[in-house]
């Protein structure tokens, strides 16, 4: 972009260019008798138009070049970067950069614009090699305004080339920063620990958050009407009403907490049922609270007709134990009425 706009501007004051330099030539031809001195009249005005077509030309790639760079990434303090330090004035530092894979790729990146810029200068040459060869005929204002013309073809062509591989060239420096600032997994597992502690201790967090929602989960077993069991790893307990639509699960566990709800269903008198298959499906298909699916309801029907039975027979042994009670009871009570009666005659 530099480049395109020092063109630019050159291709602004290149016509009255010639004017200019012959007016300048003329007056330093005509003063060649007078002072010659670093601070004379000769010197100084060659300086003021030499200035005069240098700097509005250098300013012009300045400014650009400064847009250019703000444009890309803003303006970025780094007073750090202007301290001393001795190793950039090792030339064995240099030298290892430039023979480094990270020399040798920028290398060839830059032989690749300087390659399609030579191509256009010989092209360029070639286009014009018969007109270059009869310059010497052509007069001076021709001569130099057919050389600038080819000076200019070569210098917006090479100025396009360098702004088509400056685009391509950002591109790749922004992905391979990016590539760079991600972090490996060892760094990601380091900062997964400073940032949400260490895995051992949140795995015990989380342990004794679960003991803690399990309390409500043990004291809800006690309303159970059955507790389906592995027997040994899961223990669901499961409550029904005739008023509700479907059983619910009250309460489940596996391991220690199954423990503890098929000894809470011991000290309550729960009944405990023995089904793998039913355990597992209900422990890992229904959530505590949840009714259990219609894909189940056969086999829990089955387990509560079961508990119903095992509780009316219950029911009716306790009714024949308290009969067989009240019956021993009214005969003892008879024979010691009848003996106190013999006693007394």
């Amino acid at each position: 972009m530099a480049l395109a706009a020092v063109v630019g501007v050159i291709m602004l004051i290149a016509p009255s260019a010639v004017t200019h330099w012959t007016s300048l030539y003329r007056n330093v031809l005509n003063a060649a008798s007078g002072d010659l001195s670093t601070n004379g009249p000769i010197l100084f005005w060659a300086g003021v138009e030499v200035m005069r077509w240098i700097v509005p030309a250098l300013v012009a790639g300045m400014a650009v070049s400064v847009f250019a760079g703000l444009a890309q990434g803003g303006v970025n303090f780094a007073p750090e970067a202007l301290s001393l330090q001795f190793d950039r004035l090792n030339p064995g530092n240099k030298l290892s950069q430039i023979v480094s894979p990270m020399g040798l790729s920028n290398l060839l990146k830059s032989l690749l614009p300087f390659t399609a810029i030579l191509w256009i200068c010989i092209n360029a040459i070639r286009t014009h090699w018969k007109a270059i060869t009869c310059a010497s005929s052509l007069g001076l204002k021709p001569f130099a305004s057919f050389v600038g013309s080819i000076a200019l073809e070569m210098m917006w062509k090479s100025g396009f080339v360098l702004l088509a591989w400056s685009v391509v060239d950002y591109f790749l420096v922004l992905r391979k920063m990016e590539s760079d600032l991600k972090m490996t997994k060892q760094e990601v597992r380091e900062e997964y620990k400073e940032t949400d502690g260490n895995p051992l201790i949140k795995s015990r967090v989380r342990q004794l958050q679960r003991s803690m929602r399990q309390r409500p989960s043990l004291e809800a077993a006690l309303t159970a009407t059955v507790v389906v069991t592995n027997p040994t790893h899961y223990a669901v307990a499961l409550r029904y009403l005739p008023e509700m639509s479907a059983p619910v699960v009250v309460a489940k566990g596996m391991n220690l907490l199954a423990e503890k709800i098929k000894q809470l269903a011991h000290e309550h008198e729960i009944m405990l049922i023995e089904n793998r298959p039913l355990a597992q499906a209900l422990y890992k298909g229904v959530e505590v609270g949840d009714s259990i699916p219609a894909e189940l309801y056969q086999a829990v029907a089955e387990i509560l007709a079961m508990v119903y039975r095992a509780q009316a027979e219950l029911r009716r042994s306790e009714a024949e134990r308290r009969s067989r009670n009240a019956s021993g009871q009214r005969t003892e009570s008879a024979y010691s009425t009848r003996t106190q009666e013999g006693t007394a005659r």
